[in-house]
C-alpha cells in the first residue's frame, strides 16, 4: 500500500509541474496558496492542470475499482469496463442525449451515462453467460470486444452526423483529461466515493464468490444478490470515469493484476491499492501525452492503450487452457 501511495504522490507532483510550460514547484505552492491571476503559470495551474488533476483522481480511480470488483466477479483476468464495452455504453448514452436535447455537459445529459454503463454491461454478461457462471474468459472478452467495437461505431456515427468538431470525435473515441474544465467534477467525485463505500461493503461476499458460487453460498454469501450489487457498483464507476473523461481502455485492466501483486488476493486490500494505482497510472499517461510529441499532445486513452494492449496479451496467454472455454 505505501508503494501505491508514492506512485500516486509522484504521478500528483508530475501532473502539476510538468507540461509544454513547466512550473516549478516554489510558483505551483504560490498559485495554490497565493493565486496570481495576472502571472500566466498560476493561470495554466489553476484553470487547466488543476482540473486535469481531480480529472484523473476521479477517473483513474474509478476505473482501477471497477476493474477489481469485475476481475473478482467474473474470476476473470480479461474482464475490465473498456474491455467489456462498459465504458462505450456509457459514451453512446452520453452522445445520444447530447444529440437529443442539443446539449453536451447538462446534467442530465451526463447522468445518462450511467444507465448506459448499466445496460452494456447486462448485454454482455447475457451474452457471454457470466450471470449464468458459464462465461470463460475468452467468451466473457470476445462477447465485450463485439459489443464494444459496435457501441465505439455507433458513437462515431452519432458524432459525425453533427460535424461539430474533430476534437469532439476524438474525446468520444478514445478519452482524455483535456476538457477536465466543463466536466461535472464535483458531482462525479460524490459518486465514486458513494461507490468506494459500496464496494468495500460489498468485498467481504466478492472473496466468497472468489471460492466459486456453490462454496460462497454455503458460506451464506446471497451470491444474486452480491452479483446485482457488484454490477449496479461497476456501472456507476463507469459512468462516473465516462462523464468526465471519457471512454479510456485498460486502466481496469492493468490496475487489478497490479493491485493483487502489492495488495495480495484480500479484495479490500486490492480495491485499497487500485483506489491509489488507477489515478497514478492515468495522471502518468496524461503527462506523458503532453511532452512526447510537442507541441501536440497525445490523448491519455491512447496512452494507456499502448500499455493496456501488451498487457491484455500478456493475461491471455497466462491463462489455462481449460478455462478458455
Amino acid at each position: 500500500m505505501r508503494a501505491a501511495l508514492a506512485l500516486l504522490a509522484a504521478a500528483v507532483l508530475l501532473a502539476l509541474l510538468v507540461g509544454p510550460r513547466p512550473v516549478g514547484p516554489g510558483t505551483a505552492w504560490a498559485a495554490l496558496t497565493a493565486p496570481d491571476l495576472t502571472d500566466p503559470a498560476h493561470v495554466v495551474l489553476l484553470t487547466q492542470r488543476l482540473p486535469r488533476l481531480a480529472a484523473g483522481l476521479i477517473a483513474g480511480a474509478a476505473l482501477g475499482l471497477a476493474g477489481v470488483i469485475l476481475r473478482g466477479l467474473t474470476r476473470n483476468p480479461l474482464a475490465e469496463p473498456g474491455i467489456l464495452g462498459v465504458n462505450a455504453g456509457a459514451a453512446l448514452a452520453v452522445v445520444a442525449g447530447a444529440m437529443a436535447t442539443g446539449r453536451g455537459d447538462g446534467g442530465l445529459v451526463v447522468a445518462m451515462a450511467f444507465p448506459g454503463a448499466l445496460a452494456a454491461m447486462v448485454a454482455v454478461f447475457l451474452i457471454g453467460g457470466g450471470l449464468r457462471g458459464g462465461a470463460g474468459p475468452m467468451r466473457l472478452a470476445l462477447a465485450g470486444a463485439v459489443l464494444n467495437a459496435l457501441l465505439m461505431s455507433l458513437v462515431t456515427g452519432i458524432v459525425l452526423l453533427r460535424a461539430e468538431s474533430l476534437e469532439v470525435l476524438r474525446f468520444w473515441n478514445t478519452g482524455s483529461l483535456s476538457q477536465a474544465a466543463g466536466r461535472p467534477l464535483g458531482a462525479m467525485a460524490a459518486v465514486v466515493a458513494a461507490a468506494v463505500l459500496g464496494a468495500l461493503a460489498v468485498a467481504p461476499a466478492l472473496d466468497n464468490l472468489a471460492l466459486g458460487e456453490a462454496m460462497a453460498r454455503g458460506l451464506g454469501t446471497r451470491t444474486a444478490r452480491a452479483k446485482g450489487v457488484a454490477l449496479a457498483l461497476v456501472a456507476a464507476l463507469a459512468g462516473a470515469a465516462v462523464a468526465v473523461a471519457g471512454p479510456i481502455a485498460f486502466l481496469g485492466l492493468m490496475v487489478p493484476e497490479l493491485a493483487r501483486r502489492l495488495a495480495g488476493g484480500g479484495m479490500r486490500a486490492q480495491m485499497g491499492a487500485a483506489l491509489c494505482l488507477g489515478p497514478a497510472i492515468l495522471l502518468a499517461a496524461d503527462v506523458a501525452g503532453r511532452v512526447v510529441l510537442p507541441p501536440g499532445e497525445v490523448k491519455a486513452g491512447v496512452m494507456t492503450a499502448l500499455i493496456g494492449g501488451p498487457v491484455f496479451i500478456w493475461l491471455a496467454r497466462r491463462i489455462r487452457p481449460g478455462a478458455l472455454a
